[in-house]
């Protein structure tokens, strides 16, 4: 029976894995669930404490001593920055909060933790493989706050297998998360009347729905081997083919074009998008999840196009007030 504490409890996918946790039968449920997040919870759900501290700070090692802590996921970072947000601010949190989550780990003995990263440490280049596997390097573009702290932080991790093997460390590269209710910069992009496209790339995209993702951390929990897994599902889909699901025109520019636009449009707070977007747009890492499925045991249970068919009607249906 382990003792689990997920930080970033709170958040869009950690109040998810929360209630599912809460809502496991007896025999399978954790001895305690804590959910942690900065803020204090809008609702308290039965048989769940509730622990609030910033991830930074020295209490998160109390917290996780006093109850014991066994397993801890760690979900906590900054995703999608808020308007008065800064580059200093997001590294203290992403990289830094990250760091004081593991040393609190190793001093009280937890046996394992589960970590939230990304496909985007992979990095946006024009190198990067077709498709991308978990033995390739991280490398997370500098000028990309949310890749390059993903991409210390698992430098981070790697450091720390060595240094103390005895945290077991599931670290799941997770695709983008699409859910009936997912808000988020890609989703952004869906919504704009025309869908942006460089002139000679795919942009292709690979996709995970929000419940395989629960469920993904679900068996790392339990006993799902340590290792590191891609998390997308089969498949992917390009910019053309997704504005042709959604009944949308592309607007087709040359990259040199669009780079210079953005150069003009972002200091006059006309987009919010920069120059540097442009390799974010046409240098998408696209995740092969072979080992997410023989090695780990789990296969998602949609694949990319699938989980955006899900997502459109979704969006449809609240388009339409679920008529």
């Amino acid at each position: 029976m382990s003792r689990v504490l997920i930080t970033g409890g709170g958040g869009y996918l950690g109040s998810q894995l929360v209630a599912r946790l809460a809502a496991l039968p007896a025999a399978q449920r954790p001895a305690v669930i804590v959910s942690h997040d900065i803020r204090e919870p809008k609702t308290r759900l039965p048989g769940v404490e509730y622990a609030v501290a910033d991830i930074r700070a020295p209490e998160m090692a109390d917290i996780i001593g006093a109850y014991g802590i066994d397993t801890v996921v760690h979900l906590a970072s900054i995703v999608t920055p808020g308007k008065g947000s800064n580059r200093a601010f997001e590294y203290d949190v992403d990289v830094n909060g990250t760091h004081n989550v593991l040393e609190a780990c190793v001093r009280h003995g937890v046996k394992r933790i589960v970590v939230s990263s990304s496909g985007a440490a992979y990095g946006y280049h024009a190198d990067n493989a077709a498709w991308l596997t978990e033995d390739m390097p991280v490398r997370g573009n500098e000028v990309f706050a949310y890749a390059h702290h993903k991409r210390l932080v698992e430098e981070m991790l790697a450091s720390y297998r060595k240094t103390h093997p005895q945290l077991q460390q599931v670290v799941l590269r997770i695709g983008t998360i699409l859910g009936a209710t997912v808000r988020n910069q890609i989703t952004d992009l869906f919504e704009k009347p025309r869908l942006l496209a460089i002139r000679g790339s795919d942009s292709p995209f690979v996709f995970i729905w929000d419940q395989d993702v629960v469920g993904i951390i679900l068996r790392a929990v339990s006993d799902g081997p340590p290792g590191i897994y891609n998390v997308a599902g089969d498949g992917a889909l390009t910019i053309h083919q997704i504005a042709q699901r959604l009944g949308k025109p592309t607007l087709q520019l040359p990259a040199w074009l669009l780079q210079a636009a953005l150069a003009v449009l972002k200091p006059l707070g006309l987009t919010q998008y920069g120059p540097e977007q442009l390799d974010f747009l046409r240098y998408r890492p696209v995740l092969l999840n072979t080992k997410l499925k023989t090695a780990f045991g789990y296969t998602p249970t949609y694949t990319s196009a699938e989980v955006f068919e899900l997502y459109r009607q979704a969006r449809s249906q609240a388009a339409t007030g679920g008529v």
